[in-house]
C-alpha cells in the first residue's frame, strides 16, 4: 500500500471525509462501560527513555501511541478506523487535498487493501505519503528559522 505494494489504478474517488459506517461508530452507552484512555501526553511522559528525547523521537513516539490506542488487539486498524484517525488526527495535512490525483491514488490504495486492515508500518507509510503531497508541507518548509 502507498508505494510499498503494487496497486491497481482506480477511477473511483475516495475521501477520508466520508463518514465511517455506522457499525464502527461507538454509541455513548457503549463508551460508558469502556475504560478511559490515558491522554497521549501522559503516555509519552511515562516513557523514561524519551525523557531527554529529541523532538523527532517524541514525534514518532506520539504517532506510535496514537496508532496503538486505536489499533485492535492484533495491532491493526480497519480501513474505517484508519480514515477516522486521518480525519481526526491528521486533518491539517489532508484538508483541501481531496481533489489532487496523488491524494486520490493514496486513498484508493488504502481502499484496495486486500486484508481490510493495515499494520503500523503501512500506517506510517500512509502518513508520510500524505505529508509529502500536502500543501501544509510547503507552508512548513517556508517557516523562518531565524529572526
Amino acid at each position: 500500500m502507498c508505494g510499498c505494494r503494487a496497486s491497481v489504478p482506480s477511477t473511483k474517488q475516495y475521501s477520508v471525509n466520508q463518514p465511517a459506517p455506522a457499525s464502527t461508530k461507538k454509541s455513548p452507552s457503549a463508551a460508558e462501560g469502556m475504560p478511559k484512555h490515558i491522554p497521549i501526553a501522559k503516555q509519552l511522559a511515562s516513557i523514561k527513555a524519551l525523557g531527554k528525547g529529541s523532538d523527532l523521537e517524541k514525534a514518532f513516539a506520539t504517532a506510535a501511541l496514537v496508532y496503538n490506542n486505536a489499533a485492535d488487539p492484533g495491532g491493526k486498524l480497519s480501513k474505517a478506523e484508519t480514515k477516522n484517525l486521518l480525519q481526526t488526527q491528521f486533518g491539517a495535512f489532508i484538508q483541501g487535498q481531496e481533489n489532487k490525483p496523488k491524494y486520490q491514488e493514496i486513498i484508493s490504495a488504502l481502499d484496495e487493501e486486500p486484508e481490510n486492515k493495515i499494520d503500523f508500518e503501512d500506517f506510517m507509510i500512509l502518513l508520510v505519503s500524505l505529508t509529502l503531497m500536502s500543501d501544509l508541507l510547503q507552508e512548513i518548509k517556508n517557516v523562518k528559522m531565524t529572526k
